[in-house]
Order: structure tokens, then C-alpha cells, then sequence
């Protein structure tokens, strides 16, 4: 137990700001590692089978999915450029060769809109739960990461949600920002407000439990590689792996949902384009029996290797660099108390003559 508590730096010791800069340059870096991965993926998904006009595809920069739509039957956008690709690796030479190291982050600048206030409200929320939690729930404190990972996930999705509609909107339907209110008005008016979180009950169903499952794991692992390696405080390279580990045993757990989530974002934002009404699109345990009867139990772990792949790296190097973050601003905290205690002791001695 006490060896779970020194591990980690505590929440009182940092401000909320210094909590939201800690994440936010996590997101970025996290960003900018995993994005590749997702550019290349989608790179041979188009050459296997075109992207035509309206087509939707799920486009991840290894914090969020962001569901994207074809915008034209040509080959000029990022998704479409054509290639010839063998494997993952021929993709990431060849396009580093033809096209330049940029295009691997294609895509990457809108997502990144979203991602980061996303992150930055679930980690920060996230640490402050547990420190309101950890006080009320006493010798029950152990579940507390499950509680706040839980609480603070709902948070981000149901804040996230309605931007990311708005944002699928505007990119299929290729509205101004005026035509764009008007129609989120419309729908108002005709659906309810409601109708901004089409979609929210898939995206809590997969994100929850892995959010809970993963920070529950991941501070029980920290504490448990603390104490294996004899620290007090937790290095970079033990929440790597506790991020890591944690973050693929939660993956697998929930991959079933992440299945049904992806196929059901990609049903709406498909009819979303083509402007059919949202009542076509099946509930999430329509799409669940419907996958089963098309591909059986197995179609709900489709794409297991590629999730890990993509998901254990993310998990990783955000959680190593968001505590990293913390720690820094933890000691510089502490040398900035440490020079206002010793300043008016200097101040208050007499002049010498």
C-alpha cells in the first residue's frame, strides 16, 4: 500500500494548469509517434479496396478515432495517393522516398484540434478524481483508479462528442461555418439535443471499461515494478512498461466493442454523407448480431494484432511522458519553495560596514 502511494507524484503538489501542460505535450508526442502507423494502415487499405466518393474510414492518431470522409473521387487527398505497396514496411520506405517523411503524418493537424482538449480534460480530470476519491474512500482507496478512470473517461467522450459530429458534418457536407449552424439548429429543433451525441452510447461502451481496466492495471503495475526494482519514485522506463502492459491487456479485454464502435461510426457517418435518415443505422446490439451472424464470434476480434500494435505503443508513451511532465513540475515546484523560504532569511541580515 505504501509503496503505491510514494510512487506516484502528488496531485496537490502540482497545479491543474501544470496537470493540463503535462498532458497536452503527452498528446502531442503520442500524436506524432503513432500517426504513421495509422497513415500506412490506411494506405493499403486503399490500395486493396478504393476509397470511393462518401466512403467513411476510421482514421486514429493513437489518442482518439476520428471517423473521415472521402471527399472526392480523385486520387489528389492523402488517403487516395497512389501506390504500390508489399507490406507495412514497403509502405514506410516507400513513401518516406517518394513523397517525403511528412506524408506519414498526413491528416494529422485536424485531428490533433480535437485529440488534445480531449486528452487534456481525461488525464487532468482523471488526477483529480483520485485525489478527492482517494480521501473519501478510505481503506477501499485501491479502487479508486477504476472509479476515477471510469468517471473521467464519461467526462472527455460526452464534452468530445458533439465536436466531433459538427467536424464529420463539415467535412462531408463541406458547409460553412454559417450553413453549418443553421443545420445544427435544425437538427435541434427536429431531434432534440439528443442528436448531438449520436453515437456517445458505442464510444462509452469500448472507452469506459478500457479506461477503467487500464488505469487500474497501470497504477497497480507501477507500484508492483517499484517495488520489484527497490524505487520510490517510478522512472521513465517503469510507467513505459506499466503504461504498456496495462494498456494491451485492457485492449484485448474490450476489442469486441471497439469492433462494434467502428463499424457503427462508419454506418453513420456513410449514411450521414448520402443524407439518409439516422433511423437506418442499427442499434449497437443490432451491429453486434449482425457481425456475429455475418463473420461469427470471431468477427468481434477482428484486427486484434493491428489494435495491440497501435494501442500498446500509445498507451506507453503517453502515460511515460505525462509523468514525466508531472515529475518535472513536481521538482521545479519544489526548488521554487525551497528559494522563497531562503530569500527573506538573506534579506532580513544586517549590512555589514
Amino acid at each position: 500500500m505504501s509503496s503505491q502511494k510514494s510512487s506516484s507524484v502528488p496531485t496537490k503538489d502540482i497545479t491543474p494548469v501544470q496537470q493540463m501542460t503535462a498532458s497536452c505535450s503527452g498528446a502531442v508526442i503520442t500524436s506524432l509517434f503513432v500517426t504513421p502507423l495509422d497513415v500506412v494502415k490506411i494506405r493499403l487499405q486503399a490500395q486493396n479496396s478504393s476509397f470511393p466518393k462518401g466512403k467513411c474510414f476510421v482514421y486514429c492518431n493513437g489518442l482518439m478515432d476520428h471517423i473521415c470522409v472521402c471527399e472526392n473521387g480523385s486520387s489528389k487527398a492523402w488517403y487516395k495517393t497512389p501506390g504500390c505497396f508489399t507490406g507495412t514496411l514497403d509502405a514506410f520506405i516507400k513513401i518516406i522516398h517518394v513523397e517525403g517523411v511528412r506524408s506519414l503524418w498526413s491528416g494529422l493537424p485536424p485531428t490533433l484540434v480535437m485529440a488534445v482538449p480531449a486528452t487534456v480534460i481525461y488525464f487532468t480530470c482523471y488526477d483529480q478524481l483520485c485525489s478527492v476519491l482517494k480521501h473519501r474512500m478510505g481503506d477501499r482507496s485501491d479502487y479508486v483508479p477504476l472509479l476515477a478512470g471510469a468517471i473521467a473517461r464519461v467526462g472527455s467522450a460526452t464534452v468530445i462528442s458533439p465536436l466531433e459530429l459538427v467536424r464529420t458534418k463539415m467535412q462531408s457536407e463541406k458547409l460553412s461555418y454559417r450553413e453549418l449552424s443553421a443545420v445544427i439548429w435544425s437538427a435541434l429543433h427536429n431531434k432534440g439535443w439528443r442528436s448531438l451525441w449520436r453515437g456517445w452510447g458505442p464510444t462509452l461502451l469500448r472507452d469506459v471499461p478500457f479506461s477503467a481496466m487500464y488505469w487500474f492495471n497501470y497504477e497497480k503495475g507501477k507500484a508492483w515494478l517499484c517495488q520489484y526494482y527497490n524505487c520510490s519514485d517510478p522512472t521513465f522506463a517503469i510507467t513505459f512498461m506499466a503504461g504498456a502492459l496495462s494498456g494491451s491487456f485492457a485492449s484485448v479485454i474490450t476489442l469486441p466493442f471497439d469492433v462494434v464502435k467502428t463499424r457503427r461510426q462508419v454506418e453513420l457517418g456513410e449514411l450521414q454523407t448520402i443524407k439518409l435518415s439516422t433511423q437506418v443505422s442499427s442499434s449497437t446490439y443490432h451491429v453486434m448480431k449482425r457481425i456475429v451472424a455475418e463473420n461469427g464470434v470471431s468477427g468481434l476480434f477482428a484486427g486484434f494484432l493491428p489494435r495491440l500494435i497501435k494501442v500498446a505503443p500509445a498507451c506507453a508513451v503517453m502515460i511515460s511522458t505525462y509523468e514525466f511532465g508531472k515529475a518535472f513540475f513536481h521538482r521545479y515546484n519544489q526548488k521554487k519553495q525551497r528559494v522563497t523560504k531562503l530569500q527573506p532569511s538573506t534579506s532580513s541580515r544586517p549590512e555589514k560596514h
